[in-house]
């Protein structure tokens, strides 16, 4: 069985507040780490719907949440189709819905996936294969140099996101990028010595988000899962989401103040040096909660 170590759980379980016969939604469900919090605290006839865009993740959590099998509903979706799906989970009332934003450790260490820069493996980069016809492989491969440091500097906040592109359209003339270590090292070439044994974190961590959040257009769809989740959360009920970087942190932070929610953070909760040092993943974790009193 394959488990994933929740990031904040305590907090999210502390500010989503979850008791007897309450319903919630988790748009996110991974593996289902925080489903499993929930339905501890929400028996014995509250229902929990565990929606995931990754088929391999929500097949997990269904032998992982066995033991809750009969108050869990499972939905194979990305939650911008939130509005649609809730129209046949028949519940009085909705009481939170938790978004947990991460790409889980096993997403970035699935062979051929190409999450990560540190497992080499074909450029993909897809939430869900299946169901996306755009690649990380295409982007690199066949969009403008223009294009290319746009993304880069908006979605990535890459200093060298102009010589980056550059690069990368340069070395495609020759031959196909096809690898994530391919890419690395594209990146290595682009980039001064000192920027990149200087940063905190890998040199391509922000190309490597910038492309995914590309591929799966998920600053658009957090957006659009929040507007669906404020219009379907009963009155009273808590919206908790976990992001990880200051992109999506700055859309939860001002869609909760453009609704006139009430604000239970006004300052982001983060992990704490305990929590880092047992799941690393923590590191960047943000979590925002408002509740819903129009």
């Amino acid at each position: 069985m394959i488990k994933h170590i929740p990031v904040l759980p305590d907090e999210t379980i502390q500010y989503l507040a979850p008791s007897k016969n309450q319903n919630f939604i988790d748009a996110t469900c991974g593996f289902g780490g925080h489903s499993g919090l929930i339905l501890k605290k929400n028996g014995p006839k509250g229902r929990l719907l565990a929606i995931d865009q990754d088929k391999v993740a929500l097949y997990v959590a269904q032998k992982n949440l066995k033991n809750f099998s009969s108050r869990v509903d499972f939905v194979q979706s990305n939650f911008t189709k939130l509005g649609l799906i809730i129209r046949s989970w028949h519940v009085p009332r909705i009481d939170g819905i938790l978004f947990d934003l991460g790409v889980s450790t096993y997403q970035l260490k699935s062979p051929g996936r190409g999450f990560s820069f540190s497992e080499d493996s074909e450029l993909d980069m897809r939430m869900a294969p299946e169901a996306q016809t755009l690649s990380a492989k295409e982007i690199v491969n066949s969009w403008s140099e223009k294009k290319l440091k746009e993304i880069f500097q908006k979605y990535g906040e890459e200093q060298y996101a102009g010589k980056i592109a550059q690069v990368i359209v340069k070395t495609r003339t020759q031959k196909p990028i096809s690898t994530t270590s391919e890419l690395v090292e594209i990146i290595k070439k682009a980039t001064p010595p000192k920027y990149r044994t200087e940063m905190d974190k890998h040199f391509a961590t922000k190309i490597f988000q910038a492309l995914r959040i590309a591929v799966n257009d998920e600053l658009k769809a957090l957006e659009s899962g929040l507007k669906q989740a404020l219009q379907i959360l009963s009155h009273g009920g808590r919206l908790v989401v976990i992001s990880f970087h200051s992109l999506e942190d700055r859309i939860v932070k001002n869609f909760f103040r453009e609704n006139n929610l009430e604000i239970l953070t006004p300052k982001p909760i983060v992990a704490s040096q305990k929590e880092i040092i047992q799941n690393p993943s923590a590191r960047s974790a943000k979590l925002r909660v408002a509740i819903k009193n129009i």
